[in-house]
């Protein structure tokens, strides 16, 4: 059964339209990367599925045990947002607001669902550290940790490895294959298509022309081809600067 079902969506603002027509289903267990030019409308998309934002037409519905509430989101973080000054602790525990509702104190499982998130993550000993003394890849692990505590078994990460080195960024990749076996939903919006071929189960192209399918159906595909060497010359322009 489908977790995540969008049918015919147009996505946009008053200002304009991004995305029309998108249509796809997302089951439990996928590992799906949303792949696109800036401005495509990825983020958009991924504020609509938690809605946050309403679609201009078209529809969303979850089954499986799915629902916007208990999705976790890992966004992009701001300049700003890195230097936050609060303990790892309390950046972890802060993703069982939605659980913890109005009250005003977190429960003791909720402290507990932190902790081992934590453990799992491999950042327990930083427990008591500001986050803004940590570094990139640590930074990301705490969010990551953050938005563990809110998922059910789905969660949405939105460029989780941009600015981390490539080990950090290996490490990353890494965490989320691990929770992906373990049955855990993965959306991932990415620029590195490269990664998509080695992790996606499955890969949304959104921009003038749109594709899902599997990451076998979109190395096919004349849209998935086109892109992909497009990523391969700009790499290489990159690495020649």
């Amino acid at each position: 059964m489908a977790q995540i079902i969008c049918r015919d969506l147009t996505l946009g603002y008053d200002s304009g339209i991004l995305v029309k027509d998108l249509s796809f289903e997302v089951d439990k267990g996928d590992f799906l990367f949303i792949v696109g030019n800036n401005g495509s409308g990825k983020t958009t998309l991924m504020r609509t599925l938690l809605r946050l934002q309403q679609p201009l037409s078209g529809s969303i519905s979850f089954g499986d045990g799915a629902k916007p509430v208990t999705i976790g989101y890992l966004p992009q973080q701001t300049d700003v947002q890195k230097d936050f000054p609060a303990s790892v602790w309390e950046i972890v525990l802060s993703g069982c607001q939605n659980s913890a509702s109005l009250r005003p104190i977190y429960s003791k499982a909720e402290k507990k669902t932190a902790q081992e998130n934590m453990e799992k993550l491999g950042i327990a000993n930083l427990k008591n550290i500001c986050y803004r003394e940590l570094s990139g890849g640590q930074q990301q692990r705490v969010l990551l940790a953050r938005a563990l505590c809110a998922a059910k078994s789905v969660i949405l990460l939105d460029e989780p490895v941009s600015g981390l080195d490539p080990g950090a960024a290996s490490q990353m990749y890494s965490l989320l294959q691990e929770l992906n076996d373990e049955g855990m939903t993965v959306i991932m919006i990415s620029h590195d298509v490269d990664a998509a071929l080695i992790y996606a189960s499955h890969i949304l192209h959104i921009g003038s022309e749109t594709f899902f399918g599997t990451a076998d159906e979109y190395m096919a595909s004349s849209i998935g081809k086109r892109y992909i060497s497009l990523k391969s010359i700009s790499s290489e322009e990159n690495t020649d600067d």
